[in-house]
């Protein structure tokens, strides 16, 4: 027999709530009314759990604004130096921030740790707030004592990888929407201003059409009668390209063409090698051991080409060698990285080193980015213009005849 759960008043006006059994919603109500209880929720308790467990298990695949997660880390960070207990400061943290996402995770990872489990094993159960790196750096922090340290050093290091992904993100999105837009404006032209003229040319049986307006004539042909073929095919194009790439043999191929494309693939180059430098400094400096980091590292730049330098790299560490020879050997990482980690390899000041060369390549990335958005502008502009005055002046000179036709 189904078993509800209820919440109601008593005939005293006070709040009772509990469970009851019966065959129905209808006749669990009409037995709690006959016990004196005015019913005011009454639901399936079987279904109620099942969605609490959904909600829940939700909670665990939603991710969280890098700026909430950086700002709650350093609040952590700020407590546990202050040498207040990690489960106060837990508590403290949760009740500070304002998303709902994040404050349920740290609810829940409050309870684990005041049950005894380490702090670094509680966010492994948060994969989509807490990634591989942070997770890494709290088990490093956690184990040698300071914590507090490695939190900051988080903070910044989420706050300057996403910098670094929104410079590149607002650098192709004005291409992209100048694309757009031309793309809309040559249908237009194509599907609905050109018919028209071609009816008024159409008028004038003696009238010679050159060359280039009756191709542009036969592309708007084509665009009205078969509009539906070209964006079914578009999008069919888009969709198997998506997939090619989502395979391990079309991922490396097309991490490789990324890295030759012109202007992009420098940009490219660029971002990942940030990304390697910053993070294996922001590993190493928080006591992450050195083939640890280096797995970790290979998956964050997120191209097969320069990630399978990296293994190489690690290999050769695990054997007792250098890490500058494997990467100078790939030829993936320029000139100025390979040295700066061979003299910090020497020196023992690899954190440093690459520290130097993380915020250098920043510098670079950015300067790329305003360089490529600067030109990108006015080349989209350009090939725009050109595009639509070609098709004007197919246009227009048939226009002209006809009036010279018609003098």
């Amino acid at each position: 027999m189904p078993i509800f759960e209820y919440k109601g008043l008593t005939k005293d006006g006070k709040s009772a709530k509990g469970i009851v059994d019966s065959e129905n919603l209808r006749a669990a109500r009409a037995k709690l009314k006959k016990d004196g209880i005015f019913v005011t929720d009454l639901r399936d308790k079987k279904k109620a759990s099942a969605t609490a467990a959904k909600k829940k298990q939700g909670s665990k695949t939603k991710s969280v604004p890098v700026r909430d997660l950086s700002l709650m880390t350093r609040q952590l960070a700020t407590l546990i130096k202050a040498n207040i207990p990690l489960v106060d400061s837990l508590t403290a943290v949760s009740e500070q921030v304002e998303n709902p996402t994040l404050q349920e995770a740290l609810s829940d990872i409050k309870n684990m740790v005041n049950e005894g489990s380490p702090f670094f094993k509680a966010l492994t159960k948060y994969p989509a707030i807490f990634n591989v790196i942070y997770i890494s750096m709290c088990e490093a922090g956690e184990m040698s004592g300071t914590l507090d340290m490695i939190l900051i050093r988080l903070a910044e290091f989420t706050e300057a990888q996403n910098d670094l992904r929104t410079k590149v993100k607002g650098a192709l999105t004005y291409p992209v929407v100048m694309l757009t837009v031309t793309i809309g404006l040559l249908f237009f032209l194509f599907i609905f201003v050109i018919p028209k003229m071609v009816t008024v040319f159409e008028s004038a049986p003696q009238l010679t059409m050159p060359w280039y307006t009756q191709a542009v004539i036969d592309i708007s042909g084509v665009m009205v009668n078969y509009w539906y073929l070209i964006i079914g095919i578009g999008i069919i194009s888009w969709l198997l390209f998506q997939n090619w790439k989502k395979t391990p043999r079309g991922k490396t191929q097309w991490d490789s063409i990324s890295l030759k494309l012109p202007i992009f693939g420098e940009m490219n180059r660029l971002v990942a090698v940030a990304r390697f430098t910053r993070t294996l400094s922001t590993l190493l400096t928080g006591g992450v051991p050195m083939l640890t980091a280096m797995q970790i590292v290979r998956n964050v730049v997120d191209n097969d080409i320069i990630a399978s330098a990296i293994d190489d790299a690690r290999s050769n560490i695990s054997e007792g060698e250098s890490i500058a020879g494997p990467l100078k050997k790939s030829g993936q990482f320029p000139p100025i990285v390979i040295h700066m980690v061979n003299i910090g390899e020497k020196t023992g000041e690899l954190e440093k080193m690459l520290t130097q060369v993380a915020d250098a390549y920043d510098f670079q990335v950015k300067t790329k980015v305003d360089a490529m958005t600067g030109l990108m502008g006015p080349v989209v502009l350009i090939v725009m213009g050109f595009v639509v005055g070609v098709i004007v002046f197919a246009v227009m000179v048939p226009m002209f005849e006809m009036t010279n036709l018609a003098g």
